[in-house]
């Protein structure tokens, strides 16, 4: 791995303004769930002086109206990214009343399905849509485990730097293919290689009992309220989680061979009948159970770590816009909510997954076959479960690797890519971030996990009585938090105008909604 992303860094540099990496793009996506005073998830609908959550491009909601999605633009630089996720957070909380926004990624006192309100977005069809797809995932998965909070970490490399790398690949074929095919090449080793994100950032080793409300489970009891598992880094990204197995036992798996594949096998998904999902019956009387009874009910179902992306125009469906413009950007979806920063992502982590990113665009990136597919599924899960535990080993094309070799074996080879960006940036910022990942790995207890582990039998705490602390904590830093007027007053008008936005789209006359939905689908 060293000598070819050490090689292609070379002949980069030799072809092209090499500081241009510093000019490649990321976004932030924070999801934050909306507590009471008394301490169990928000009945409240999603405040209105928030603005529209269907139509706001910085502040909307996931699948509960409780469910805050803090959005940022794409930035250059990660310190920049955070400041504007600070903002977006202290505008929410002068604006939110008694209530708090909750630390860490699994969600506490809950009751039942029946008590998570479902995000609603208007009566428009396409606001209806939106609504009716989040009530399907209920009924496939149940609400409890869509409350589970999460950061993506959106990528993209400078558009200035794609001509001179098809140069150095020798590549004859077009700059769009050739951008496609770099990747999807990403996306595979962010895969083969994205164990390593929930060992080194994962903060979900414990959950309170009341996630498990009526339900069993072999993880064994911190205390009364509380299960965990000893060694686990991310129950998140565990098989308590929303994840691939779930649609495996469908038959079906996404392809990251190419664009294309990758594009027609999810939409095939969303076409395809399943006889468990029609068992659930799509309708009701009048009123939806789900937006169909395929294996997908659309293609942001199938959940994965990683997903290709492209910037939708109105209703497009998102695998139609891989296919006519190719991918804009890569979303990692498999970070938790930092629980010990009120920002959710500290510059730290920006750092090295900035630098793990450009990591895996220069790697070698071989197709994934049958049997490396089962071994990126068991590596995940395992670690998810199993990270922090002594003498764990991996599979890696066929080969049992203890998890500790192979993870400073990946830290060692982003080390060229770190002295890349610490001589444009000018100091050792992106190798210090590293450096504090391959101490994670030499001392497990360093780990967020570990820690929080620790720091709960020291204080003879519960999962929720760690958790609300720490979420008085960011409460009390947001609220002390300088916002300048200029940034409240762009906010409030950006609500404003996402309110007038949906009254305008549900103004205008709406076809029959099975005809629409028969539209959206027809689209391929």
């Amino acid at each position: 791995m060293l000598d070819s992303v050490y090689e292609r860094l070379i002949r980069l540099g030799n072809e092209a303004d090499i500081s241009l990496l510093r000019q490649s793009l990321f976004g932030l996506e924070k999801e934050s769930l909306r507590v009471s005073a008394e301490g169990g998830i928000a009945r409240t609908p999603h405040p209105p002086a928030l603005g529209s959550a269907l139509t706001h491009p910085d502040i909307t909601t996931d699948y509960s109206e409780a469910l805050i999605e803090f959005i940022t633009p794409p930035l250059n630089r990660v310190a920049d990214g955070l400041e504007r996720l600070g903002d977006l957070q202290a505008y929410v909380y002068r604006r939110i009343g008694d209530e708090i926004l909750w630390a860490t990624s699994m969600p506490c006192v809950l009751s039942g399905d029946r008590n998570i309100p479902v995000a609603r977005y208007g009566s428009s069809n396409a606001g209806r849509m939106k609504h009716l797809y989040r009530v399907g995932l209920g009924h496939r998965y149940g609400r409890v485990m869509q409350v589970i909070a999460g950061v993506h970490f959106n990528w993209s490399l400078a558009e200035e730097l794609w001509s001179a790398f098809r140069l150095i690949e020798g590549r004859v074929y077009g700059l769009r293919d050739f951008r496609d095919q770099r990747y999807m090449g990403m996306a595979r080793n962010l895969q083969r290689f994205g164990w390593l994100v929930p060992y080194l950032f994962g903060a979900s080793p414990a959950v309170c009992k009341s996630f498990f409300l009526g339900q069993s489970t072999n993880l064994p009891s911190f205390d009364e309220t509380t299960y965990y598992a000893p060694y686990a880094t991310s129950l998140r990204m565990g098989d308590i989680g929303y994840q691939n197995s779930r649609e495996e036992g469908l038959g079906f798996k996404a392809c990251y061979d190419d664009v294309h594949t990758y594009a027609d096998r999810l939409l095939r998904a969303t076409l395809q009948p399943a006889d468990a999902w029609e068992a659930l019956g799509v309708r009701d009387g009048d009123d939806y159970r789900q937006l169909n009874g395929n294996i997908l009910q659309i293609e942001n179902e199938y959940y994965s770590t990683v997903r290709p992306k492209q910037l939708l125009a109105g209703m497009e469906r998102p695998s139609v816009a891989l296919k006519r413009r190719g991918i804009r950007y890569i979303e990692l979806r498999s970070l938790d909510v930092n629980a010990y920063h009120p920002l959710g992502l500290d510059e730290t982590q920006g750092r090295f997954l900035e630098a793990f990113m450009l990591f895996c665009m220069f790697a070698d990136s071989p197709l994934i076959d049958a049997g490396e597919r089962q071994e990126i599924d068991r590596n995940l899960l395992d670690v998810a479960h199993r990270g922090r535990e002594p003498r764990l080993t991996l599979q890696h094309r066929g080969v049992k690797i203890p998890m500790s070799a192979w993870a400073l074996e990946i830290l060692e080879s982003m080390l060229p890519v770190c002295e890349v960006l610490d001589g444009i940036e000018g100091g050792a910022w992106f190798e210090d971030a590293v450096d504090d990942q391959i101490a994670k790995v030499r001392a497990p207890d360093l780990t967020p996990s570990g820690r929080m582990l620790t720091e709960m039998r020291d204080k003879g705490e519960s999962f929720y009585q760690f958790a609300r602390r720490l979420s008085q904590q960011h409460h009390r830093y947001f609220m002390d938090r300088h916002l300048a007027e200029e940034t409240i007053a762009a906010l409030d008008a950006k609500a404003v105008a996402s309110l007038d936005e949906q009254a305008r789209l549900e103004a205008e006359p709406q076809i029959d909604f099975d005809r629409f939905l028969a539209d959206y689908f027809a689209s391929t």
